[in-house]
């Protein structure tokens, strides 16, 4: 998901400019132009001639290893530095930035920093490896990288050799305005949601992308013949009056990916709490009951696999990252155990974003962390709730009922007049003139004072305020 306005940053390469370095966090604040300084790890640093990182053959982002220098002798405040964001801004924290440029396009992805060829995992074939491998190989500059695409198995000499030059000339572009600008600056953005995932998505096992609009269905068509021409006729505008989330159910499953419970076919369910440091997944039977002749070790594990392919899917909608727990329903063997762990990480595999899981607990634990880059579903789509501050509670009438009544006790004594008036939300004063009435009575025998109590329509439920006197309208 993506909004216009609101377009995220990862991708982008900045020119920033150091403004603090914290050799305690090993990492330094750069002023990159946006609303807040982002964050940049000295082991994200690219050091010149220094090579030896290894890299991760799939999304060509380089894996920090060993050791590094000291952030001290890596950046000063007050330089100027390329960077590039690989974590939007979260929460209250900065985006995360690195050094280490990576240009992402359909077949490669190159790397101007790193000297290194990288072919996708999941390209199976030694002799396809081969060709690719001598390909890039042959184009690329002397200490570069560029990492081959699971997408460009098969592709031929030309379009991988076409992929490879348009990014070379994006880097070349990117290096002349580095020159012509002061820090910050943004200086190279990458393609929008839609096109984004078209370059990243399409493949033969894709039948088609509907598009409802006139004018982002021609641009998505003159893009595909430009660099995926045998894919042409499968960019489709849509054409009926109804609207095409309704058409296609999406706007339910938006609403599903909202809901806090998840029920499962079964009738078993997933109850999700995203909190700061973690996201608890908890799975729970509910009516389901197994069927005639199965035992309960059999019931349960029978839940506990549909809920592992349901979490999966639920991960990659919601967008959740960070640390994960889950919480299965205990099992008894460890051979069903291992069943789950192995459905879990099968579901997982679907999953672009990459995902650590331990062992099944004896407890019916699973931690994990899945890539997090961007705020989850729920956080780009709702926001804390108006009324409870986002607690997801409030206090009840009958607790700011005795809440006030202490507060009473405390202020009574400064308090002139024979009567002290109370105004509140209507469901606590309708608590207090009704059925807590005694409670009431006795503290007006306590303070030896009148107590006139009024409900006031615009009150929260935990507001109140106490006077000696009526308020004046």
């Amino acid at each position: 998901m993506e909004r216009e306005r609101e377009r995220g940053t990862v991708g982008n390469v900045y020119k920033g400019k150091v403004l603090r370095v914290l050799p305690g966090m090993q990492a330094a604040f750069v002023d990159i132009g946006e609303e807040k300084a982002a964050f940049l790890y000295a082991g994200d640093i690219a050091v010149p001639g220094s090579g030896g990182d290894r890299v991760s053959d799939e999304d060509g982002l380089p894996r920090r290893s060993g050791k590094h220098a000291n952030i001290q002798e890596l950046v000063r405040p007050g330089q100027e530095i390329l960077v590039q964001v690989v974590k939007d801004p979260i929460s209250s924290k900065g985006a995360r930035i690195t050094s280490y440029i990576s240009l992402p396009g359909r077949n490669v992805v190159f790397m101007p920093t790193v000297s290194h060829i990288g072919i996708s995992r999941r390209i199976g074939s030694e002799r396809e490896r081969k060709r690719l491998r001598k390909l890039v190989d042959q184009m690329r500059p002397p200490g570069t990288g560029f990492i081959v695409r699971t997408v460009a198995e098969n592709a031929s000499n030309g379009q991988v050799r076409a992929g490879m030059d348009y990014l070379l000339r994006c880097w070349r572009n990117i290096k002349f305005n580095e020159r012509m600008h002061r820090a910050p600056i943004l200086l190279y953005r990458d393609l929008n949601l839609m096109l984004r995932v078209v370059r990243d998505n399409l493949t033969p096992e894709l039948d088609r992308v509907i598009v409802d609009d006139h004018a982002q269905h021609e641009r998505l068509q003159k893009f595909v013949r430009a660099f995926m021409p045998d894919y042409a006729d499968k960019i489709e505008l849509y054409s009926s009056r109804e609207p095409i989330f309704d058409g296609y159910g999406i706007e339910q499953e938006i609403d599903r990916a909202l809901e806090r419970k998840v029920p499962l076919k079964s009738g078993g369910s997933l109850v999700f709490d995203q909190g700061e440091a973690l996201t608890a997944i908890d799975v729970n039977t509910g009516k389901f009951v197994g069927a005639k002749g199965k035992t309960l070790e059999e019931t349960i594990t029978q839940t506990n696999l549909e809920a592992a392919e349901e979490i999966a899917e639920q991960l990659r909608l919601r967008n959740l990252g960070g640390l994960i727990i889950i919480d299965f329903i205990d099992m008894d063997k460890e051979s069903n155990r291992r069943k789950v762990y192995r459905k879990l990480q099968e579901a997982l595999r679907r999953d672009r974003a990459k995902a650590h899981i331990t062992k099944i607990s004896e407890m019916g634990l699973v931690e994990m962390s899945r890539k997090r880059t961007r705020e989850s579903l729920g956080r780009m789509l709702a926001e804390p709730c108006s009324y409870c501050n986002g607690k997801g509670y409030t206090k009840s009438p009958s607790t700011m009922c005795y809440e006030i009544l202490r507060e009473i006790r405390r202020e009574a004594p400064h308090l002139n007049g024979d009567t002290i008036f109370v105004h509140s939300s209507p469901s606590v004063a309708e608590l207090m003139n009704g059925p807590e009435i005694a409670a009431v009575d006795n503290m007006v025998k306590r303070i030896q004072k009148g107590i006139d109590i009024q409900g006031r329509r615009d009150f929260h439920v935990e507001q109140f305020k106490i006077s000696s006197k009526t308020k004046r309208h």
